[in-house]
C-alpha cells in the first residue's frame, strides 16, 4: 500500500494554532465580545459597587450603623426630607454611629462627652458646614480658617460683641422691632380679619431685618431687607446637610449660589459706605461701623509709629488691626448672617408659639418687663434694663434649651482622628457632634421635655455648663451668644408689652420640622392684636 509521504502532523504545522483562532469563533474572540458593551459597564458597574461597599464597611468599624450601603448615594433619598424621630433614633442608638452619604462618610457623636471631644478637638477636626458652603461663603472665609490664623482673626472680631458695643446697636434693633410689629397687626387684623396664618415666614423675615440692621446698619436699604430674607431661605435650602456635593443648573444648590453672590454684592456696597462715613467721623450704628472705625484707628496708630511720632500706650488700640477689603468685610458680615438668621429665626417661632401655649409664662414676663421699666411700656432698651430681666432670661434660656435652633454642628477630619480608645475617625470623614441629646438628658435636667423656666432660677440648669452646647464650645464656640440671647429677651419682653397673640393650636404644631434649624412643623399659626 502506497504511503502519503505528504502528510504532516497539525503538531509541526507553525500556522496551526488550535482553539486560538483570532476569528470571532476562537476563545480570545469570545472573551473579547463578551466584554463588549453592557457587559463591561456592568463589569465595571459592580467592582465599583463592591469597592464602596468594602469602604463604607472598613470606614465603619465597630460603631453602630446600617450593616451595607445603597450603592454610591447611601441614605441620600430619605435624607432629603430629614425627620426628627429619625435623628433621635440615630442618637439612641449609641454614643457614635455613622451612614454614608455619597462620597461622604458621616459620624455623629451623640453623647455629651463624645460631642465635647469633637468640639475641643482642633488638632484633628475643623467646621466644615457642607461641601456646597465653600462655593456659597467663598473658601477664603475666615470661618474656614484653622489654627493660629482662626484664632488671629477672631481676636480682631471679640471687640464687636463686648457690653459697650451691644448697646450701640439697640436703638436700630428696636426701631425693626416696632416696624415689624405694626406689619403683624396689618396681616392678623386686616389682610386676614382676624384668621390664623403662619407666621414662620414673617418671623424669619423680622430676624433678617434686626440682623441686617445690627450687622450694617441703614447702609442697606429697608426694601433690601425682604428681599434678603426671601433670598436667604435658597441659600439654607443649599446648605442642608444633605445636598448634591457640586452646584448643577436650577437645582437648590444652583439658586443659592445665585442669592449668595446678591447678599455678597449688597454687603460689600455697605462696606465702601461705611468706610467713608467712619473716616468723615461719623458715630457707630452698626457692627460694621465698629469694625471699620477699629481698622481705621488702628492704621493711624501704625502711621503714628510708621513716622517716629511718639504714640502713649493709652492711644494704642486694644487689637491692632489690617485694614480689610470691602469683600473681606463682606464675606465676614456674611458668615455673621449665616450664624444668626436661621438659629434666631427658629428660636423667636418658637418662643412665640410657647408663650401664647403657657400664658401663665406670658404673664410673668410681661409684669418683669414693666417693673424694670417703672411701668412705661414706652421706655426704649437699655442694657442695664436688659441685665435686670431675671425671668424673661430664663425664658430665652429654656426656649433654647428645650427646642435649640440647631442640633447639629459638622466638622471634617483634618487627619485620623482618635475618637475613643476603639475607633478612629478616617481623614476626611464628616464627624458631626449632637446638640440635643445633652441638652435633653434627664440626670441633668429633671422632666427635659417640660419646658420649664424655673429651672434656670432656683434649679441647678445652670450648673450644668458642660451640657450647655447650644452655642457650642471650644475654639469655634459662637461669638454672637451674648448678642442673641439679648436680641429674643427685647423682642418677646417688647412684644409682650404692646401686643397680645394667640396660637391656632394644630396636630403638628409640637411635631419638628428640621430645615438647617427647627421648627414647628404647621409653620406656627398665630392672630395678633393691639394690647391696650
Amino acid at each position: 500500500m502506497a504511503v502519503n509521504g505528504s502528510f504532516a502532523s497539525p503538531l509541526a504545522d507553525a500556522k496551526f494554532t488550535p482553539g486560538l483562532e483570532t476569528g470571532t469563533g476562537g476563545l480570545l474572540g469570545q472573551i473579547y465580545n463578551g466584554l463588549n458593551g453592557y457587559s463591561l459597564v456592568l463589569s465595571l458597574f459592580l467592582v465599583l459597587v463592591a469597592y464602596d461597599q468594602f469602604k463604607y464597611i472598613w470606614n465603619k468599624g465597630s460603631i453602630i450603623g446600617p450593616a451595607w450601603k445603597m450603592p454610591f448615594i447611601g441614605p441620600f433619598l430619605s435624607s432629603v426630607n430629614p425627620k426628627m424621630d429619625e435623628y433621635k433614633a440615630k442618637w439612641a442608638s449609641g454614643e457614635l454611629s455613622c451612614v454614608s452619604v455619597f462620597h461622604k462618610f458621616v459620624i455623629i457623636a451623640s453623647s455629651r462627652d463624645m460631642a465635647r471631644k469633637v468640639f475641643n478637638s482642633p488638632a484633628f477636626v475643623k467646621p466644615c458646614v457642607v461641601d456646597v458652603a465653600y462655593k456659597l461663603l467663598r473658601p477664603t472665609n475666615w470661618v474656614f480658617m484653622d489654627g493660629r490664623a482662626h484664632v488671629d482673626y477672631r481676636k480682631g472680631l471679640n471687640g464687636l460683641f463686648t457690653r459697650q458695643a451691644l448697646e450701640t446697636y439697640l436703638p436700630g434693633q428696636e426701631d425693626v422691632y416696632e416696624k415689624y410689629f405694626a406689619k403683624f397687626l396689618e396681616i392678623s387684623q386686616n389682610e386676614n380679619n382676624g384668621k390664623p396664618v403662619p407666621f414662620m415666614p414673617m418671623f424669619r423675615e423680622l430676624m433678617c431685618a434686626v440682623s441686617c440692621r445690627t450687622f450694617v446698619g441703614h447702609y442697606l436699604a429697608d426694601s433690601a431687607f425682604k428681599k434678603i430674607a426671601d433670598d436667604y431661605y435658597k441659600i439654607t435650602a443649599a446648605l442642608e446637610l444633605v445636598n448634591f456635593p457640586i452646584i448643577i443648573p436650577f437645582t437648590r444648590t444652583y439658586y443659592g449660589k445665585k442669592a449668595a453672590d446678591m447678599v455678597l454684592s449688597e454687603f460689600a456696597i455697605c462696606a465702601a459706605k461705611s468706610k467713608a462715613r467712619m473716616a468723615a467721623g461719623g458715630d457707630i450704628t452698626c457692627i460694621m461701623d465698629s469694625w471699620v472705625k477699629s481698622m481705621l484707628e488702628s492704621e493711624k496708630y501704625r502711621e503714628k509709629v510708621a513716622k517716629g511720632i511718639t504714640v502713649e500706650d493709652s492711644e494704642k488700640p486694644a487689637m491692632l488691626l489690617r485694614v480689610f477689603s470691602d469683600w473681606e468685610i463682606s464675606q465676614t458680615i456674611f458668615t455673621f448672617l449665616f450664624a444668626s438668621q436661621d438659629a434666631t429665626s427658629s428660636a423667636s417661632t418658637w418662643l412665640f408659639q410657647l408663650m401664647a401655649d403657657r400664658p401663665e409664662v406670658l404673664d410673668r414676663v410681661r409684669e418683669e418687663n414693666l417693673a424694670v421699666r417703672n411701668g412705661d411700656k414706652d421706655q426704649k432698651f437699655s442694657m442695664d434694663i436688659l441685665e435686670k430681666m431675671t425671668y424673661t432670661r430664663a425664658v430665652i434660656k429654656e426656649t433654647l434649651r428645650y427646642r435649640p435652633p440647631v442640633i447639629m454642628v459638622p466638622y471634617v477630619a483634618k487627619k485620623d482622628f482618635p475618637v475613643t480608645d476603639n475607633y478612629t475617625a478616617p481623614k476626611g470623614s464628616m464627624v458631626i457632634p449632637s446638640v440635643w441629646p445633652a441638652l435633653h438628658d434627664p440626670e441633668v435636667y429633671p422632666a427635659p421635655d417640660t419646658f420649664d423656666p424655673e429651672r434656670w432660677i432656683s434649679g441647678d440648669a445652670e450648673k450644668a455648663v458642660k451640657n450647655w452646647l447650644v452655642f457650642g464650645t471650644g475654639p469655634h464656640y459662637c461669638l454672637g451668644q451674648t448678642y442673641a440671647q439679648l436680641n429674643l429677651m427685647a423682642m418677646i419682653g417688647k412684644a409682650s408689652m404692646h401686643l397680645d397673640w394667640k396660637h391656632h393650636i394644630t396636630p403638628l404644631s409640637e411635631d419638628i420640622k428640621v430645615f438647617a434649624t427647627i421648627f414647628p412643623m404647621d409653620d406656627c399659626p398665630l392672630v395678633f392684636s393691639q394690647r391696650d
